[in-house]
């Protein structure tokens, strides 16, 4: 993973942008070359994304929660939902611990609560500013969350470490949780 230096410069940072929008991923880019993000590749699709994962093996993905329509298959077979839970898949991803920022149109419960259950370690709800952007990005690089496996799938740790309740309240619903 990326290795931050005293002055929290993110120019070595490599970021996968997965956005079919490409207004959406104009602006993105503008927003990490001013965040000081310089390497940054983008894809338009989930299977393009899974590909460039594994060619240029990035440090950060951002990736658009409607990224191919809310039914997936219509623009490269993957929706964001289920390219998150691609990348968490150890079996089906070189990277299954990438720190993952999601970008969403819609801010209630149940969709913060999905992206975060299904892996997500950051949300970053529209209209995204430069400076929430950066924030993000440097928790990630400054603080970031171990990553635990649970049955087929990597999660980050919740933030607040109060048990073993909390870490199985932020699992998707279909993981099996091993007794102790």
């Amino acid at each position: 993973m990326f290795a931050p230096d005293s002055d929290r410069n993110l120019e070595s940072l490599v970021v996968l942008i997965a956005d079919s929008n490409p207004h959406s991923r104009r602006l993105l880019r503008m927003m990490l070359s001013t965040a000081g993000a310089k390497t940054q590749h983008e894809v338009a699709d989930g299977v393009a994304a899974l590909d460039a994962i594994h060619a240029i093996n990035p440090d950060i993905m951002i990736m658009d929660w409607d990224l191919g329509g809310d039914l997936g298959g219509d623009l490269g077979g993957l929706n964001g939902p289920q390219l998150l839970q691609t990348v968490r898949s150890p079996e089906r991803s070189p990277k299954a611990n990438l720190p993952v920022i999601v970008m969403t149109d819609v801010c209630n419960h149940s969709r913060v609560d999905q992206a975060m259950r299904m892996g997500a370690n950051e949300l970053l709800v529209r209209p995204i500013s430069p400076k929430m952007l950066r924030q993000r990005l440097l928790g990630i690089v400054y603080r970031p969350r171990p990553m635990v496996r649970v049955g087929e799938y990597y999660v980050p740790l919740p933030r607040k470490r109060t048990g073993r309740e909390e870490l199985v309240r932020a699992l998707p619903p279909t993981f099996v949780v091993p007794e102790n």
